[in-house]
């Protein structure tokens, strides 16, 4: 017999369920992701720490788990809620079923539920913080739990999931270039990416300093994905003021986005649900071509959309936008002649798990690394 389970909002909306992978008590906010698969890549990436992942998707598990798809060594999720569970995976690389893998890394979740009416809720009443529990049968005790449990805003969680210690992926085949990349909860797949194209890419912990970054004797400097509020952050933003001042070529992805904006003088907000899904359109400004993306993000920047910005580090201005809501979806900086110097994206072109659209960014950041060789 299943064990019965409880999810309290933090506005009091209350859902009955059965437990799905561990049993227990968890918090945090509540986000949904539109992406019908990568459900193994969404877990284990770092940026949803802290997060209680809803997926749209009716069903899940299907494909069970595997060991070639984790975007890091661990599930990251803070809590996992799906309307109907696979009863028995079926993949030819499938090791265990999501539900053990879930139980086994502790990771307490719901199924069960109406996770489209949760959906709409989110999306009316915007993202919130939410409870699951499988030993609080009592709503009003869980939902006190919940409003005492941490915020998002203001959150800087990225030492939380960067690395401890430097480590470095070589290139694939000759070795052409070398980028410091700073770890902010950055996805196996992004310095794979990155190797394919003849780059070593050591990484460093999100709390290295300039001179670390320097002592790598890099041709550029990246910054990862990652959770929390990018105005919470500031250690990582004088670090790449300091990078662009010393014109390092640069390339941010999502949280690296959000932190080059403040860099260059720009406000960040926190959105009111969000973008997380594999299948967010996006129009590239500079090529006037629309291509979907893979997103997870609920903080933005606030920057114009029809005019450039001068910055102490040069012409700044936005290269990409969000179809949907016109959401800023990339930057980019330029000399006063035009010449690319550093830029930025919202969303995930490493594209794990898909789609691969804008793989092309990798190569915009190599040819600017050979343009400053």
């Amino acid at each position: 017999m299943s064990t019965p389970a409880l999810l309290v909002l933090e506005d009091g909306r209350t859902f009955h369920g059965e437990a799905y992978g561990a049993e227990g008590e968890t918090f945090g906010e509540a986000v949904f992701n539109t992406g019908m698969t990568g459900y193994q890549e969404t877990l284990t990436d770092p940026s949803y720490h802290r997060q209680v992942v809803v997926m749209t998707a009716p069903h899940i598990g299907n494909t069970g788990v595997n060991d070639e798809d984790p975007e890091s060594k661990r599930i990251w999720v803070a809590g996992y809620v799906v309307r109907e569970p696979a009863r028995i995976p079926s993949n030819w690389r499938s090791r265990r079923s999501l539900d053990d893998e879930l139980n086994a890394q502790g990771v307490v979740g719901i199924s069960g539920i109406d996770t489209r009416a949760l959906t709409r809720h989110l999306r009316e009443r915007g993202a919130m913080r939410v409870g699951i529990s499988t030993v609080e049968t009592d709503p009003e005790a869980l939902l006190a739990k919940v409003k005492a449990s941490a915020e998002m805003s203001g959150a800087n969680l990225s030492e939380a999931v960067s690395t401890s210690a430097a480590y470095v992926v070589p290139a694939q085949g000759e070795r052409r270039f070398t980028v410091a990349a700073l770890d902010l909860g950055i996805k196996d797949m992004t310095p794979y990416r990155m190797s394919e194209r003849g780059i070593e890419v050591h990484v460093l912990p999100a709390t290295a300093s300039i001179d670390e970054v320097l002592a790598v004797q890099p041709d550029g400097l990246f910054f990862s994905n990652g959770p929390g509020d990018p105005a919470a952050t500031t250690g990582q933003v004088e670090l790449l003021q300091q990078a662009l001042a010393r014109d390092l070529p640069y390339f941010g992805i999502c949280f690296g986005n959000q932190l080059f904006g403040r860099a260059l003088g720009f406000g960040t907000y926190k959105l009111k649900y969000g973008h997380r899904g594999i299948n967010q359109p996006v129009m590239d400004l500079t090529t006037r071509k629309v291509e979907v993306t893979a997103h997870n993000h609920g903080f933005a920047v606030d920057a114009p959309l029809d005019a450039p910005t001068e910055t102490p580090y040069g012409t700044a201005t936005v290269s990409h936008v969000c179809l949907n809501d016109d959401v800023v979806e990339g930057l980019e900086l330029r000399t006063p002649e035009g010449k690319l110097k550093s830029f930025s994206v919202q969303y995930h072109p490493e594209a794990a798990a898909g789609p691969h659209d804008a793989a092309y960014l990798f190569d915009r950041f190599t040819t600017l690394l050979e343009e400053n060789a």
